[in-house]
C-alpha cells in the first residue's frame, strides 16, 4: 500500500490576514475561515482515511471540526506552529524596522524555536504519520509554517528550505512516495478548485 499523508493548513484566522506571526497563541478563526474549513469536506469526500491528527491549537481542531474529521482526532503536539519567541504577533516588516533583513528561516526569533528545533519536530511526527499510514491513506490538521517544514524534512531538505513551500489558508497537501522516494503530489491546493482524488 503507497504510503499518503494528507496535510491541511487551518482555515483563516485575523493574525493571518494581518500577516502577524502567529505560533502559540490561540487564536480562532474567522467567519471565512470556518467557510474556508467547511470546503475541505467536499475536496477530500473519495479519501478512506485511517487516522485524523492535527495540532492542539484550536484553530487547527476547528478546521478539522468543521472539515468533518474531528472524530477520533489524534493530537499531536509535535504539530504545534512554530515558537516565535518575543517575535510572536509582529509582522516580518515590523521586525526589520530593529533587526534590518531578519529572516525567521535563518536567524534566531528571540528566545523562540530556530527552523531546525521546527525540524526536529516535524521528523518525530513523520515518523508517527508513516506508521499510521501503513493502514491507510491519514489526514493532518496543522499551521503554514509547521507543514512547510514538514514538507522539507519529507523530502529530505534541511528545515529552512520549508520557505520553498507557501501555503494559503485552508489548502490541501499531498505527500506520497514513488518506489523507495518520497515525493510531493500535490502542493497547496486550495479547496475551491474541485476534488482531490486518492
Amino acid at each position: 500500500m503507497e504510503t499518503q499523508i494528507v496535510l491541511v493548513r487551518h482555515g483563516e484566522t485575523e493574525w493571518s490576514v494581518t500577516g502577524q506571526h502567529t505560533g502559540r497563541t490561540d487564536i480562532s478563526l474567522t467567519e471565512r475561515g470556518r467557510t474556508e474549513a467547511s470546503m475541505v469536506a467536499p475536496t477530500l469526500s473519495g479519501w478512506p482515511f485511517v487516522a485524523h491528527f492535527a495540532s492542539p491549537l484550536s484553530r487547527a481542531r476547528e478546521t478539522a471540526d468543521l472539515a468533518g474529521y474531528g472524530d477520533d482526532l489524534v493530537i499531536d503536539d509535535d504539530l504545534i506552529e512554530w515558537d516565535y519567541g518575543e517575535f510572536e504577533g509582529r509582522r516580518t516588516v515590523d521586525i526589520r524596522q530593529d533587526l534590518p533583513g531578519w529572516n525567521k528561516w535563518t536567524d534566531p526569533t528571540g528566545l523562540g524555536e530556530s527552523a531546525v528545533d521546527v525540524g526536529v519536530r516535524a521528523d518525530r511526527a513523520i515518523e508517527r504519520l508513516v506508521a499510521a499510514a501503513a493502514n491507510g491513506p491519514v489526514i493532518v490538521f496543522a499551521h503554514g509554517h509547521l507543514l512547510s517544514v514538514l514538507i522539507a524534512r519529507w523530502l529530505d531538505l534541511d528545515a529552512s528550505e520549508g520557505r520553498r513551500f507557501v501555503l494559503a489558508t485552508a489548502t490541501v497537501t499531498v505527500l506520497g512516495v514513488k518506489r523507495e522516494d518520497r515525493v510531493l503530489r500535490v502542493l497547496n491546493q486550495s479547496c475551491t478548485s474541485g476534488s482531490i482524488e486518492p
